[in-house]
């Protein structure tokens, strides 16, 4: 059984899927011009977290100028900005910020995952580019028993059933499913701009679908 290190190892040096290897190095070329001065990571992002954690965080893809750039998952975007201060107030990460690589910033009790591990144009991986990708995630949940996933969006939790071999149960904010394993899944809108502009997704209710996760 490989361990989250090994893991980590190959995703990195993962090419894959043409089509997102060839965008995930464009963008890191181009650059947004924000960011003109900045070397970015252009390469698939690796897990990031408590690798001793029972419980995981799935989200969808890095962003072209998020994870993308700075190389840790949800770091460095609006959505990650979300993410981080619900999971500071419920006591998992040191810091409500995520900004760069040694930040300080430190996650205890969860594991972040992606359901596919590069940056996609227009943030929509191919069916074909999540299959590639998701050998990487089997591994990682057939290596322990995880007593609960948050599935960040609709594709998470469709990912997250079908990774784990179970019929797909209705999404839906604060959804939830336990398997006969006794894994909890956990469903939430995805905290991404177009969710918490709107009103969507509100910062009770992603507390509230983090509590659940929790289980508290």
């Amino acid at each position: 059984m490989k361990t989250i290190h090994e893991l980590n190892s190959e995703i990195v040096d993962c090419r894959l899927c043409p089509r997102l290897v060839e965008w995930r190095e464009k963008v890191a070329v181009e650059r947004r011009k924000s960011f003109m001065d900045q070397t970015y990571w252009g390469r698939a992002v690796p897990y990031f977290g408590d690798f001793d954690s029972d419980r995981l965080i799935l989200g969808l893809a890095p962003a072209a100028h998020g994870a993308n750039r700075t190389g840790r998952m949800f770091t460095g975007d609006r959505s990650g900005d979300w993410l981080f201060a619900a999971l500071h107030r419920a006591g998992v990460a040191n810091q409500p910020t995520s900004v760069e690589i040694g930040d300080g910033l430190e996650l205890t009790g969860a594991l972040m995952a992606a359901s596919c591990h590069c940056a996609p144009p227009d943030n929509k991986p191919l069916p074909s580019e999540l299959q590639a990708c998701n050998g990487y995630l089997k591994q990682l949940l057939a290596a322990r028993h995880w007593r609960s996933v948050l599935c960040l969006g609709s594709i998470a939790w469709t990912v997250a059933h079908r990774t784990m071999g179970q019929p797909i149960a209705k999404f839906g904010h604060g959804a939830t499913n336990r398997f006969d394993s006794g894994v909890l899944l956990v469903g939430s809108y995805h905290p991404s701009q177009q969710n918490t502009f709107t009103g969507r997704l509100t910062e009770p209710m992603l507390d509230a679908a983090i509590g659940l996760w929790l289980e508290r």
